[in-house]
């Protein structure tokens, strides 16, 4: 799930996922940190999910997906699109 606050020079992403499923380590890699894995690490919430938030330009589209543990790659349940490979966000 995707969770967006736009401001004049910036949109916040926030990618929300489910604390356990999958289980283990996940982190979102993209455009937007060089497809780095464990850079952008989610991490637990107060309502039993977890997340991570990335500051991207405004009016932009950006790929990625999911890394979770043992080489594990998934995409959004919910993107704002894809490309045939890899989830959209658009800010």
């Amino acid at each position: 799930m995707l969770e967006l606050k736009k401001f004049k020079d910036r949109t916040e992403v926030t990618f929300v996922l489910p604390t356990a499923t999958p289980p283990g380590p996940v982190s979102v890699v993209g455009d937007f940190n060089n497809w780095q894995p464990c850079f952008d690490t989610l991490f637990p919430r107060d309502d039993g999910m977890r997340a991570v938030t990335v500051t991207l330009p405004v009016d932009s589209v950006h790929s990625f997906r999911y890394l979770a543990a043992e080489g594990h790659w998934f995409d959004d349940e919910r993107p704002d699109g894809h490309d045939g490979r890899n989830s959209l966000v658009h800010t």
